[in-house]
C-alpha cells in the first residue's frame, strides 16, 4: 500500500491487467498519447504494442462495433472516450447492440467490454467536451455503470469491469487524477452495486458519486463544524446502486441531499428520489429531500460562469443547512 495519484493508480492497473491477461486489449483516441487520456496511458504502447494499444480512426461508431466484436471471439476490450460527449457518436453499438446480444441470445453471446468514459468537465471546455451523461447510460438494460472517487476505487472496479461478462461502463471524471490516496500494488476488485460510506452522522444523509463525493466530504467536514453531523455515501456503483446502504443511513438521519455532477431532469438524483418515494423510507422523512445538481442548460464556455455552473461544497453546505431548518 503507497499513496499515489488517481491517475497513476489507473495506469497501474491496465497495465498489470494486460500483463495478466493477454485478451484484454487497449481501444480508443489519444491511447497512445501521454496528455490525451491525463497520463493514464503512459507507457503501454512500448510495452504491449500496436496490436494491442489501439489508437484507432476518428469514427466512434465504427471502431466501438469492432470493439464488441472483439468481445463476441472471447477477447476482453477496454474502450475509452477521453470525452464522454464522444459516446454519442457510438450510441446505436452500445445502446442497440453491446446492451442487448446477451439478453437476444439467451445468454449464449456475451460481450466482455468495458467502456472507459472520461468526464471532462471545467477549464473551458463548453457544452460539446465537458458534459456527464452517465445516467442515460444507467437508463439503457444490459449496461452496468460504475462511477469511483478515488484511485483504490478505480483500480478494484476496472478489474471487476474487465472481468465481468458483459458491457460496462465505467464513468471517469479528469478532475480526480491529481488527488491521491493510498493504493495496494497488488490486483484486487470491488464489487459492483455496493457503495460504501465516507464519512457518519446522524442529522442528514448526503448521496453522491464519482467527484462529488470529494464536494461532499469537503462541505460534511465544513457542517461539522457548524454542529451538523453527516452521513456521506459514495455510491461507487450508479447502476445497480447500493439501496441497502442508502436505507440504512436515511432511516437513521431521516433527512437526504443528492448531489450528482450531472443534471437534474430525469438524472442520476431523480431516479435515487424515486426511490426514496417509492420505499417505506418517504413515510419517515422530517423534511423532502433536496438535490443539488447542475443546472439543465448546457455548460458554458467562460471559466467566470463555470464557478455558478459547477456545484462545489459551498453549495452543498447551504442546502444542508436549509433541509436542518424544516
Amino acid at each position: 500500500m503507497r499513496e499515489v495519484t488517481y491517475s497513476y493508480a489507473i495506469n497501474e492497473t491496465l497495465h498489470q491487467l494486460m500483463q495478466k491477461d493477454e485478451r484484454v486489449v487497449l481501444i480508443g483516441q489519444g491511447v497512445t498519447s501521454p496528455w490525451y487520456v491525463g497520463t493514464t496511458t503512459v507507457g503501454l504502447i512500448s510495452r504491449f504494442g500496436e496490436e494491442r494499444v489501439i489508437d484507432p480512426p476518428v469514427s466512434e461508431n465504427c471502431t466501438t462495433g469492432v470493439a464488441i466484436g472483439l468481445a463476441f471471439t472471447g477477447m476482453r476490450p477496454i474502450y475509452v472516450f477521453p470525452r464522454m460527449d464522444f459516446m454519442y457518436y457510438a450510441m446505436d453499438q452500445i445502446a442497440n447492440h453491446a446492451a442487448n446480444w446477451y439478453f437476444m441470445f439467451g445468454g449464449q453471446l456475451n460481450v466482455p467490454m468495458t467502456i472507459w468514459a472520461i468526464i471532462n468537465r471545467g477549464g473551458e471546455q463548453a457544452a460539446q467536451h465537458s458534459q456527464a451523461i452517465h445516467a442515460i447510460f444507467a437508463h439503457i438494460p444490459g449496461l452496468k455503470v460504475v462511477a469511483p472517487s478515488n484511485g483504490y476505487d478505480a483500480k478494484g472496479l476496472l478489474v471487476s469491469c474487465v472481468n465481468d461478462g458483459n458491457p460496462v461502463i465505467f464513468v471517469d471524471d479528469r478532475w480526480l487524477y491529481n488527488l491521491k490516496c493510498n493504493v495496494p500494488e497488488e490486483l484486487y476488485s470491488i464489487p459492483i452495486g455496493k457503495g460504501i460510506f465516507r464519512k457518519r452522522g446522524d442529522d442528514v444523509t448526503i448521496i453522491a458519486s464519482s467527484y462529488m463525493v470529494h464536494e461532499a466530504i469537503l462541505a460534511a467536514e465544513e457542517c461539522e463544524e457548524r454542529g451538523i453531523n453527516v452521513d456521506v455515501i459514495d455510491l461507487r456503483s450508479i447502476k445497480p446502486i447500493d439501496f441497502d446502504l442508502i436505507s440504512q443511513s436515511v432511516k437513521r438521519t431521516k433527512r437526504i441531499v443528492i448531489v450528482d455532477g450531472g443534471w437534474k431532469t430525469c438524472g442520476l438524483s431523480a431516479e435515487i428520489a424515486a426511490k426514496i418515494a417509492e420505499s417505506e423510507l418517504i413515510k419517515n422523512l422530517k423534511a423532502p429531500l433536496i438535490r443539488v445538481t447542475l443546472p439543465d442548460v448546457p455548460a458554458p464556455a467562460s471559466s467566470s460562469l463555470e464557478q455558478i455552473y459547477y456545484p462545489r461544497k459551498e453549495k452543498i453546505v447551504s442546502t444542508v443547512q436549509k433541509i436542518m431548518e424544516v
